[in-house]
């Protein structure tokens, strides 16, 4: 079924708007909810360990003090769960900023001075926690993120290499990156009559409640999540994290309504984080560009805890076409936190290395560095042989080029002026997975007219709300102003997180599948009457999803194109991108408004990522030197002086009912291969780590203008 044209593809206001600006909307620990008390973390000094003694007596004596929880006395947890949530159960210390005890007080200024007087002995252990490319635990993971296979080889990587008239062979490196949504992860934690209620800032309640179930060994009918507004997420907030369980567990002990909300520096080891990555990429082509030989080589790290591969070298496998081709995944295991999901994982970093060093290959070819990609552009996928369901990644390259004035670009590098500051230009090109997961939705018509929709979404800023009840307008056929939607709420059925990509995709099509079902029950009302009580229908799109993954064997992927122009200056080495342009192709847009905030958004992030973010790791304790928003450094207003998006008109029928592809990552994917290539062609220096810092510029430029 498709849904008909109408509320989709017209630019809206977000429906809670006027909550957000007016400070209404309700968050994590700004329910009203009586007798509530504070709880405040006690994190490891030390980055390997067991524990001793917990000394707790200073702390309780304190006034307000209602308990501390550490692994002897803390409630029980299920043992067959995920390592990072298995919190206060043991005592060993598996990194260094580690959860050793919590303090639950009458109030937050109570609970954060007592966690300061606990005294916690260890007896500290050897640790590792830097990660290199010869490290001795580097090992093959079984899968990397999302299921992907670990390495990838078709045809004879090496001899098309070795034939190859030209060989492009570097490293890539990328530091740590660490998510800080504006609403730091927090939860308030409720036992009502043996269920449990939490408010949690997270990017899907239903897997939250799904775990905590678990965790306490409830039915799932017995635990409630409420995610209605949540303040930005980019895949950290995309598993349950440990103020919800914390707070569940204080909750608990203390039989009182409990709240727990991180501080930014907590962030920095709690909730995951971008792995460092170590990327060899190796280009073999014809003097006219076309690749015959392509090889990514990717390194990155997890924990001891939990394993997590980030799937970098994936971002290749389809981007462009070559007969000859390897890709291998390698992880280390340090005495670090687990990282965990950020905005496009793998194919963020992974893109900086490929754009990267096809920069480089156009360069050694003399070959523009947009023909070049349009050169290589594949047919079909280049390692499955499977047909995309649209690929318009060329498209994108000609209309950003036109959009950008690419025609007017003088390939030689360091040569253009304006002042004291060199300006260049970069391209980089750009692919995301276009996936839907399994949901549930329910549409309900009222005696009145009006019309009732829920689903399970989580609105992390996106404007999933909006998007949705455009959606479901067009679905029943009716004006907007008819239908409300409900959203943030376990109990409103299954459905999939707001991450990779895949919200709007997964729960407009069971929202579509509701609303088309309901419309069926009313063509079959004698009279089309309601009746008094309204009628409801539930759909379910699991059978759907896999009905089509058996049908219809494609390759779904969004793909765009960065352009950036930036100015260094010859003096200090100041880098300012002067105006950036990402051109899209995600099947329908259903908000227009949203969507280009999104793409934005996810630029900004790229540029954020090329020029500032960088988390400075000190090996001797195993901790982020820069841990707050005042020495890790982020694009602010000033960085961003002239920023569009554009989007292409795509018509992918082999998607979902409303043809619409993920458009939350794809922004940052490339974006920053964009800035640092425009930063070669200003400068002629290649940096091939990022940040873009400004000793790695100065050097060089000095020496130019002495």
């Amino acid at each position: 079924m498709t849904a008909p044209a109408g509320a989709v593809g017209t630019p809206r206001v977000r429906l809670e708007g006027r909550e957000k600006v007016t400070g209404t909307a309700r968050y994590a620990v700004e329910y009203p909810v009586d007798r509530v008390a504070y709880a405040w973390p006690v994190q490891s000094t030390v980055v390997r360990a067991q524990i001793n003694r917990v000394d707790a007596d200073t702390a309780l004596a304190t006034a307000g003090v209602l308990s501390v929880l550490w692994y002897d006395n803390a409630p029980r947890l299920h043992d067959e769960t995920d390592p990072d949530l298995f919190l206060l159960q043991r005592p060993e210390v598996r990194f260094r900023g580690q959860v050793v005890a919590l303090v639950v007080a009458e109030t937050l200024e109570a609970a954060r001075e007592a966690a300061g007087l606990v005294r916690v002995d260890y007896d500290t252990l050897p640790h590792s926690t830097v990660l290199t490319e010869r490290h001795p635990g580097l090992y093959k993971p079984e899968k990397v993120n999302a299921g992907y296979p670990t390495d990838t080889a078709i045809g004879d990587f090496d001899a098309g290499f070795e034939a190859a008239e030209v060989r492009v062979d570097h490293v890539y490196r990328t530091p740590a990156y660490h998510n800080n949504p504006m609403e730091p992860h927090a939860a308030t934690a409720h036992w009502l009559d043996g269920r449990l209620l939490a408010y949690d800032s997270n990017q899907g309640s239903s897997r939250v409640a799904q775990a905590l179930a678990k965790l306490f060994s409830l039915s799932p009918g017995a635990v409630r999540v409420i995610a209605e507004h949540v303040g930005g997420g980019f895949g950290s907030k995309g598993n349950p994290r440990c103020p919800v369980v914390l707070a569940a567990m204080a909750a608990r002990q203390v039989d009182r309504p409990v709240r727990l909300a991180l501080t930014r520096q907590h962030l920095f080891s709690l909730v995951g984080y971008r792995t460092p990555t170590i990327q060899r990429v190796r280009l073999g082509a014809d003097a006219d560009g076309r690749l015959a030989a392509f090889a990514h080589d990717a390194i990155s790290q997890s924990s001891t805890m939990t394993e997590f591969a980030e799937q970098t070298a994936t971002y290749g496998r389809g981007m462009y076409a070559a007969p000859h081709r390897r890709t291998t995944h390698r992880l280390a295991r340090l005495d670090v936190p687990t990282p965990f999901w950020m905005r496009a994982p793998g194919e963020c970093p992974g893109s900086f290395a490929l754009e990267s060093a096809l920069d480089e290959l156009a360069i050694a070819c003399g070959v523009d560095p947009v023909e070049l990609r349009i050169r290589n552009e594949a047919t079909t996928d280049p390692e499955e042989g499977r047909p995309y369901s649209t690929r318009n990644l060329v498209a994108c390259l000609r209309e950003g080029a036109r959009r950008f004035g690419w025609s007017e670009r003088d390939p030689a590098v360091g040569l253009h002026r304006q002042g004291r500051w060199l300006v260049g230009t970069g391209v980089a090109g750009a692919s995301y997975p276009a996936r839907a997961g399994a949901s549930t939705a329910t549409a309900q018509a009222n005696p009145d007219g009006s019309y009732d929709v829920a689903v399970n979404a989580t609105d992390i800023g996106t404007g999933a709300r909006t998007a949705l009840w455009q959606i479901a307008a067009d679905a029943l056929g009716v004006a907007p102003d008819r239908v409300r939607i409900r959203i943030g709420d376990s109990d409103l059925g299954m459905a999939y997180v707001a991450g990779g990509s895949m919200g709007t995709s997964s729960w407009g099509w069971a929202v579509v599948k509701a609303c088309g079902q309901l419309r069926d029950r009313l063509r079959a009302q004698p009279d089309g009457r309601v009746p008094d009580g309204g009628l409801r229908v539930r759909a379910d799109t699991t059978d759907d999803l896999a009905a089509q993954a058996e049908r219809a064997p494609y390759n779904r992927y969004a793909f765009g194109a960065h352009f950036a122009e930036v100015r260094v200056n010859v003096d200090s080495g100041e880098v300012r991108v002067g105006r950036m342009l990402g051109v899209y192709a995600v099947g329908r847009v259903v908000n227009p408004t949203t969507a280009r905030a999104q793409f934005i958004g996810g630029m900004t992030m790229g540029i954020s990522m090329a020029l500032h973010e960088e988390g400075l790791l000190d090996s001797r304790f195993g901790d982020w030197v820069n841990h707050d928003l005042a020495t890790y450094h982020i694009a602010a207003n000033a960085d961003i002086e002239s920023i569009d998006a554009h989007w292409i008109d795509e018509d992918d029928p082999h998607l979902n009912p409303l043809g619409v592809k993920g458009i939350g990552e794809i922004g940052i994917v490339g974006s920053a291969a964009a800035v640092a290539n425009a930063v070669h062609h200003a400068t002629g220096v290649r940096v091939r780590e990022l940040p873009v810092r400004l000793e790695k510029l100065l050097v060089e430029l000095s020496a130019r203008e002495a």
